[in-house]
């Protein structure tokens, strides 16, 4: 279907309120409904035709876009650099730059009778990549009695590769995304002596200290913060799909991939390494909450056992009291891993800021403002007057969010009751397009959540910073696929977390791997930085 033999959707035409009938408003409804299907439709099938086209190496319809140089928002800031002098882009140099050789330069044809007046200087930065081989020579005494004694090699000295070499590595691969294969043609080129199964090890193998060192971020993490941002994208192993959970704010970032994503899973993440199910009065008020049997949960009650160190454990507990039914099981398992939680220590308060993902939705839920203007912004008006009203309610949309990013800054119990108020306003609104009606109702039964930033002025109304630090995990998966190995998922996880903390903790990624490599903890354990950064 080509655009002169797209189906043209016909216009409904303003009928006069004396007119209007409720049949009649039914019918306009039906027909509202009809367009945007059909103009939903039209979209899907032209995606369908366009990968069709790529498939058979054709070309498919082009994306015209308009022309933004009228609307540049730098525009104005380059013909300022202009005016300047200045390159844009261009940044000052530092002039405390460290100086590691001086190179004197005479001049040239100075006449007799001149005075030396000092050097004018001139810096030029460098770095030096060569390979840097070193031979050891441990001496050997034979003792009297026929004993050796050989010197033993430094103790940064762990194997025939340096601890510099073995940091490159590691930063070329986590932090600059170089695959294996092309690591390792680098370092022939550089002269290095080293084989792919080698390079392989070094990645993955042999990291037991940057793997505890991430555990600690999650429970420092959680143990100092008011709020967290939550996000989850597909992450492949040994061919199959799975799930990685991002976990984080603005002192950390922690990733962990699973086989699947569910409440239970998400909880399990929050325990932090613990492993155990426990019963209390917490456990049982989830399951209340969530109309769990009566008879069952008297069972459980009744109960001497009320802490299960393992899920085999948990499992034969459920099967003894014949809690057999998915729900009851996943029901009690939830309220069992939220106890387990409180437990251990993490603040029953936090707030947990997600995109509306439901496993997410456990202790104060906030969700996330720009993700709610997503279900009104892919609305499409079928006449003049339905787009005015999409507009409309998008523009005090904004507005509202706007308010409410003031009101952060100076919170007011007057202003909050205003907020609520104009919150009502806004998304109780009848107009014109059935559609944006039904948008605006479902977004009206989340306003406890997208309005707890009412109660909690230091949480942001955005979940940003999650859909930022998992984009680093995205870029991994689209350069080296799925991982094949659980130590491989297991470093897959362990390295964009800390090199996400770093970056949030102003740490140099490059001076932490080699700090860690050689040993010598000159940099602080992450999560002690966390703990120090972490508002009072």
């Amino acid at each position: 279907m080509t655009a002169k033999q797209r189906i043209k959707v016909p216009i409904i035409p303003d009928i006069p309120d004396e007119q209007r009938s409720p049949i009649v408003d039914k019918l306009i409804d039906i027909c509202s409904l009809q367009q945007q299907l059909i103009l939903s439709l039209q979209e899907q099938i032209q995606i369908l035709r366009d990968e069709i086209a790529r498939l058979k190496n054709q070309t498919p319809k082009p994306k015209i876009k308009p022309s933004s140089l009228e609307n540049r928002p730098d525009k104005n800031k380059e013909d300022k650099d202009k005016e300047s002098g200045k390159r844009p882009g261009s940044a000052k140099r530092r002039k405390d730059l460290p100086i590691h050789e001086t190179l004197d330069v005479k001049a040239e044809n100075v006449p007799e009778g001149s005075r030396f007046k000092g050097y004018d200087c001139f810096t030029v930065q460098d770095i030096i990549i060569r390979a840097h081989n070193t031979r050891y020579r441990l001496e050997r005494w034979k003792t009297p009695s026929g004993d050796y004694v050989v010197g033993e090699l430094p103790k940064q000295v762990k194997g025939h590769f340096g601890s510099t070499l073995i940091s490159f590595i590691l930063y070329q691969y986590y932090h600059a995304h170089v695959t294996q294969p092309l690591i390792w043609e680098q370092l022939l080129e550089f002269g290095i002596d080293i084989s792919t199964g080698k390079i392989n090890n070094i990645i993955t193998e042999d990291n037991n200290v940057f793997h505890l060192e991430k555990d600690q971020i999650l429970c420092t993490g959680l143990e100092v913060s008011s709020y967290v941002h939550v996000d989850d994208t597909g992450a492949r192993h040994k061919g199959q799909n799975g799930y990685c959970t991002h976990i984080g704010n603005e002192l950390f970032a922690w990733f962990k991939s699973t086989r699947y994503k569910s409440r239970i899973n998400f909880l399990t993440l929050l325990q932090a390494g613990h492993s155990d199910y426990l019963l209390n009065n917490d456990a049982f008020g989830y399951m209340v909450g969530y109309k769990f049997p009566q008879s069952k949960l008297a069972q459980i009650a009744s109960h001497n056992l009320t802490c299960f160190n393992t899920t085999e454990q948990w499992k034969s507990f459920l099967k003894e009291l014949d809690i057999v039914s998915d729900i009851h099981v996943r029901i009690a398992t939830e309220g069992a891993l939220l106890a387990s939680v409180l437990e251990h220590g993490i603040n029953p308060d936090l707030a947990i800021i997600s995109d509306d993902a439901g496993q997410f939705n456990v202790f104060l839920h906030a969700l996330c403002w720009i993700h709610a203007e997503r279900a009104l912004n892919k609305i499409v008006g079928v006449n003049d007057k339905q787009r005015e009203a999409i507009e409309d309610i998008r523009t005090r949309f904004w507005d509202l969010y706007d308010q409410l990013k003031l009101f952060k800054q100076k919170p007011t119990e007057a202003k909050k009751v205003e907020l609520s108020a104009c919150f009502d306003k806004l998304f109780t609104t009848k107009t014109c397009s059935i559609i944006l009606n039904l948008a605006l109702k479902r977004i009206y039964k989340n306003k406890s959540e997208l309005l707890l930033v009412l109660e909690r002025p230091e949480i942001p109304l955005h979940n940003n910073l999650s859909e930022r630090d998992i984009r680093e995990y995205v870029k991994k998966r689209k350069i080296s696929g799925s991982t094949r190995s659980e130590v491989g998922r297991r470093c897959r996880d362990t390295f964009p977390s800390l090199k996400k903390t770093c970056r949030k903790l102003d740490v140099s990624f490059w001076k932490y791997l080699l700090d860690r490599v050689i040993d010598s903890h000159q940099i602080s354990l992450l999560g002690d930085l966390i703990r120090q950064r972490a508002p009072g």
